[in-house]
């Protein structure tokens, strides 16, 4: 009998709950999006085979496509971000969170797709490769330059808001 994928959902439910958020944002789209992906995934638990993969890597695929699914729904559209916040730090921090957004959003969907699979999902080059089906090394190389990316449309947002 194969190995059955879901038996410890915990860290699995995180971690795909992590990636979906990095794709649509955290929240009730996010958690709507994981919970498909989990009935999904019991519902077809049978077709899993682990010479195929590990289980992430099994849900995060099913997670893309509902990702990209739900991308064609227009109700789907981010929440607008209440820019109001208390004095202090806690404006900084919400100014730095928005800019982040933002850089995030100007990224292309490659670049969007690797940095939530590796920040988001916490998969190692090794399994965005399986997932994407690249090379490690070609993984590492996409990441560097996307993580780069990132840094500058992020330092852009933050110098247009001062």
């Amino acid at each position: 009998m194969a190995r059955d994928p879901l038996a410890h959902p915990e860290n699995l439910i995180r971690a795909v709950y992590a990636y979906v958020a990095y794709r649509v944002g955290p929240g009730p789209d996010a958690e709507d999006i994981t919970s498909d992906v989990f009935e999904r995934a019991l519902r077809y638990r049978d077709s899993y085979d682990p010479r195929r993969g590990e289980p992430m890597a099994w849900l995060i695929g099913i997670a893309r496509r509902s990702v990209n699914g739900a991308a064609a729904d227009p109700h789907l559209a981010p929440d607008p971000v209440d820019e109001r916040a208390a004095p202090g730090d806690v404006a900084d921090d919400v100014v730095r969170r928005l800019s982040l957004v933002d850089a995030v959003a100007r990224l292309s969907e490659h670049d969007r797709e690797l940095i939530a699979l590796r920040y988001g999902a916490d998969l190692t080059g090794r399994q965005i490769g399986a997932i994407l089906d690249m090379s490690a090394n070609a993984v590492d190389v996409a990441m560097h330059r996307a993580v780069e990316r990132l840094r500058q449309a992020f330092d852009g947002s933050v110098e247009s808001e001062r």
